[in-house]
């Protein structure tokens, strides 16, 4: 009879083997884009159905915890957070439950006792759970996840589709064959009579997984490739994308997750972190959202291991904001430079951590730059009225911009565009408008300095706000130093030049300043598979989403030599005269 040891051995190198049998996909491509073009019409039909039937009634969102649904009840001992459209605020789309200090704990418990099923699951099926929701999403929920985005998230349709459809798709897809690729890499050498053998574990406890509403794709990877690697999650939606996230959810319940691997627990971000990371088994952070909010919990985090609170040191894997630049040179082709600044820096209303929010001009172009840019967001309607025959419930359904998400953020950005008002070393030259009477709608703002230090080229808005600032054309160099020391960020930046020294100049000075370097295109829009995602300094630990890089973050290796030979002597020959 083999012993426990030996088991245990057999069983660490079982994911290599299978690997051996069963082959996941070798072609995986990235999910092709809808247009959803006026010819598109069977398209716009049957979003157009899934989107009525979200709008016609409140969905409740129960937490889900060992695969139970848990709904808040009418006593209050339970509450629910209503999520609405922020096109149309009076427009209730969920009324999310919210845990309780008691739901935390379970869903805590859920995580670990699912824990050792699901990582001795093999790898194939595993891989089989995401392969499948990738597909259910690209055919059976297309429509439903894109109206869940649009409605509840303030996406028009393409923002929409390239991130609940085709981003998430792709996430799905490709960290399956990141993770083959992953557990077969294996020791170099074995000498004879010796088998070297490298066993990605996942992490011994549980991952906490904190997800950001601007991204349904980035919820999730969250969530999705720690889970992928054989670890269990406690997942914190964010309250105002719960809607597509609990549907997320279904969509792998359906495609065979089992109960206690993920665990849903919308509530107080506060309450839920606070029992997270008091938990000795808790192993990992996933985190995506405010810088702020990730200091807080790498503090906390480092305080705990300080205080012998974990098992191991947890890992921390975070992408926050972001203070994003274009750099316009001499050479630039200035027509292509300004539309795809108006597209980084206004699409999705700049809710995006890589939106273009400051930028820099070369003086002789400065006015063409501008009055090109001006010109085009007056002359078409980039701001949706709320009186539009084309409206849905206060956006328009073909607009290129809708609201932002909240009030809070509304109020924020208003404040920043009053202060712009009232500072004279701000000028706003096109909009300035703000309107909350029925959505959270804040106008394309564009705001000129003659001051590079003023604090609005540093300061995230993360909204629909771009600074500009124009250098001297010989200033090239400088102003290349300048950028690199204006922002404690370092996510995303793009410099436009047909000159290949000013570009070779910019990607040398700039390397520290961007962890997605952009030439000649905007800085936003990253592909999985294509362009890693990640930021460093103040803009997160870098670890690259949409690359087999961040799934090494979620194992943790376990090197095993087995001998094949039997010893005849302690001695060696170097111990024999």
């Amino acid at each position: 009879m083999l012993s426990r040891a030996s088991l245990q051995a057999r069983q660490s190198v079982r994911t290599v083997a299978q690997l051996t049998r069963f082959k996941t996909p070798k072609q995986i491509h990235n999910e092709p884009v809808k247009n959803f073009g006026p010819k598109d019409t069977k398209d716009w039909d049957l979003l157009r159905t899934s989107l009525m039937k979200f709008r016609s009634s409140s969905l409740e969102v129960p937490l889900v915890i060992d695969g139970q649904r848990v709904y808040y009840n009418e006593n209050g001992s339970r509450a629910y957070f209503s999520q609405t459209n922020p096109a149309n605020h009076e427009q209730v789309l969920a009324n999310v439950t919210q845990a309780t200090k008691d739901d935390i704990f379970k869903a805590i418990q859920s995580a670990k006792d699912s824990k050792q099923k699901w990582m001795n699951l093999p790898f194939y099926d595993r891989a089989a759970v995401f392969l499948k929701a990738a597909d259910l999403i690209d055919t059976k929920y297309r429509y439903d996840m894109l109206a869940a985005t649009m409605l509840g998230q303030g996406k028009n349709v393409f923002q929409a589709e390239i991130d609940c459809i085709t981003e998430l798709s792709d996430f799905f897809r490709f960290n399956v064959k990141y993770a083959t690729e992953l557990y077969e890499q294996q020791p170099a050498e074995s000498s004879p009579g010796v088998w070297n053998q490298a066993e990605y574990r996942p992490l011994e406890g549980f991952t906490y997984a904190v997800t950001p509403f601007n991204f349904t794709a980035i919820a999730g990877n969250l969530v999705g490739a720690p889970v992928l690697m054989g670890n269990t999650v406690v997942w914190k939606p964010s309250q105002t994308a719960a809607l597509s996230n609990y549907l997320l959810l279904t969509v792998l319940e359906e495609a065979g997750l089992p109960n206690g691997v993920v665990n849903f627990v919308p509530g107080n971000a506060v309450e839920v972190t606070e029992h997270v990371l008091n938990d000795k088994d808790f192993s990992a952070l996933h985190f995506t959202g405010s810088t702020s909010v990730f200091k807080q919990l790498y503090g906390k985090i480092q305080q705990g291991v300080v205080n012998d609170l974990y098992k191991d040191y947890p890992r921390i894997v975070g992408e926050t904001g972001g203070k994003n630049y274009h750099l316009v040179h001499v050479s630039a082709n200035i027509p292509h430079a300004v539309l795809s600044t108006l597209r980084g820096a206004f699409e999705y209303q700049g809710q995006k951590c890589s939106a273009a929010s400051r930028l820099y001009l070369p003086q002789s172009k400065s006015q063409e730059f501008l009055e090109t840019l001006v010109g085009t967001l007056q002359q078409h309607q980039v701001l949706p009225t709320n009186t539009s025959a084309s409206s849905l419930n206060g956006g328009d359904l073909h607009g290129f911009m809708g609201p932002v998400i909240h009030e809070q953020s509304f109020d924020k950005l208003a404040s920043f565009i009053e202060e712009a008002k009232n500072d004279p070393e701000l000028e706003i030259i096109q909009g300035g408008q703000y309107d909350k009477s029925k959505g959270w709608f804040v106008a394309p703002t564009i705001v000129k300095t003659a001051n590079p230090n003023h604090k609005f080229m540093s300061t995230e808005f993360f909204g629909p706000i771009l600074t500009v600032c124009e250098y001297p054309d010989a200033e090239y160099s400088q102003i290349c130093e300048l950028i690199d020391n204006t922002s404690s960020y370092g996510l995303t930046g793009s410099v436009f030049a047909k000159d290949r020294e000013a570009i070779v100049e910019a990607s040398e000075k700039l390397r520290y300043s961007a962890g997605n370097f952009y030439i000649n295109d905007k800085c936003t829009g990253a592909v999985v598979g294509q362009q890693w995602f990640g930021g460093g300094r103040m803009s997160g630990t870098n670890d690259k989403s949409g690359s087999g890089n961040i799934l090494n973050r979620f194992v943790t290796i376990r090197n095993i030599k087995e001998n094949f030979y039997e010893l005849t002597d302690f001695k060696y020959p170097s111990n024999y005269e």
